[in-house]
């Protein structure tokens, strides 16, 4: 299967030829495919920020290529313009970004700029709310007057109502309480699966990762020393803590059990595949 996104030697360069010159990503090959759930982790300053801005045109590489559908989207304006279409970047905090009167007229922001006809547009803005679980009362309150879990989901809407092929979201869940998290993490597994889209989320947090993402990309000091499934990258565990970055509580849990001698699988990282690894050593004791 070809890749939706795809980089070739990315590097970026902050502040280049001054004292403060600093290399946020080097050498970045990365590959996005149709339909994935991806999730890109690293701790503050790895470079996975930078990495995501460069994927819809916010930042121009240094040096190296970033394709979208098989164009390079820095080869003329209107690649770059269809790319920032294709893929939709939800920014940490997104909330901060809302400035129109209502809910609908924020959402409809996108879809507008895309020259879609009205009757297009109020689709879509309906349908984006409806994938976020906003009401159609909702859409004519003023943004300013929602908690702060219905603003994110506005500004969420917003990038949806494009309709883009890859959705990426910076740490979509800072800041929400547990409810809040599960509610939006719902919504965008919800439009993933209606849409077959590409996802692509950014975070720091391990469980959640565990939990949501099919592949799992690490960045680190502008690099990706670490990439595969969840079990495949957690299995490194020791390397991911020298990064910062540790693995899920339930991995460190079954490591501890694993040296204390215990006949179970070390590379759990879910509830669901706890249970199944002490059912499997119970079955293998002739307990059950």
């Amino acid at each position: 299967m070809e890749p939706i996104i795809r980089t070739e030697k990315l590097n970026h360069v902050y502040s280049a030829g001054t004292p403060f010159e600093h290399a946020a990503l080097v050498d970045v090959d990365l590959c996005a495919y149709p339909g994935e759930y991806l999730g890109i982790i690293g701790h503050t300053g790895s470079g996975k920020s930078t990495l995501i801005q460069h994927l819809n045109g916010l930042l121009k590489p240094t040096s190296g290529r970033v394709m979208v559908e098989g164009t390079d989207i820095w080869s003329s304006k209107e690649a770059t313009r269809q790319a920032r279409f294709r893929v939709g970047l939800v920014f940490q905090y997104p909330e901060y970004q809302l400035f129109e009167e209502t809910v609908y007229k924020d959402i409809s922001f996108g879809p507008k700029n895309m020259g879609l006809d009205e009757h297009e547009i109020d689709r879509r803005v309906r349908s984006a709310a409806a994938f976020v679980g906003l009401s159609d009362a909702a859409l004519d309150a003023s943004p300013f007057e929602l908690s702060g879990g219905q603003k994110r989901r506005v500004a969420i809407a917003g990038v949806i109502a494009m309709e883009p092929a890859v959705l990426i979201l910076d740490e979509p869940t800072a800041g929400l309480d547990p409810v809040g998290v599960e509610q939006i993490l719902g919504n965008i597994r919800d439009y993933h699966r209606a849409k077959n889209a590409t996802v692509i989320i950014v975070s720091h947090s391990m469980e959640e990762m565990a939990r949501t993402a099919q592949r799992l990309v690490v960045v680190n000091e502008g690099r990706i020393p670490l990439q595969g499934t969840p079990t495949e990258v957690f299995s490194h565990a020791d390397e991911l803590e020298k990064m910062g970055l540790g693995v899920p509580r339930m991995t460190r849990v079954f490591r501890r059990l694993r040296e204390l001698g215990a006949d179970v699988d070390p590379s759990v990282y879910t509830v669901d595949q706890a249970k199944q690894a002490v059912l499997n050593a119970l079955k293998r004791k002739g307990v059950v």
